[in-house]
């Protein structure tokens, strides 16, 4: 499994158009719009580095509102949301 953050810069306007579409496809989990420099941010988890090169050069990048984008790629995964789910019995 291969996980990035996808950090994007989104044309005028468009964010919510553009957060739906992303949100759409197979290999992102959650598109968050955010604060700052960049307008949304992506997690991306696929099997692969041909997936995750796929997802975001042949998909995400030709989805019109898109400025520009920076991919970072997650080394490795600390999640305490994924641990304690793993180890749940499924008692609340």
């Amino acid at each position: 499994m291969v996980s990035s953050v996808v950090l994007l810069n989104v044309a005028h306007g468009r964010i919510n158009e553009v957060a739906e579409r992303l949100a759409d496809l197979d290999g992102i989990s959650e598109v968050y719009s955010v604060a700052g420099r960049y307008d949304l941010v992506a997690i991306v988890r696929v099997a692969d580095n041909e997936g995750l090169a796929r997802l975001v050069t042949e998909q995400m990048l030709h989805i019109d509102g898109i400025v520009n984008s920076e991919t970072l790629i997650a080394f490795r995964v600390f999640s305490r949301h994924d641990l304690e789910s793993m180890f749940s019995l499924g008692i609340e």
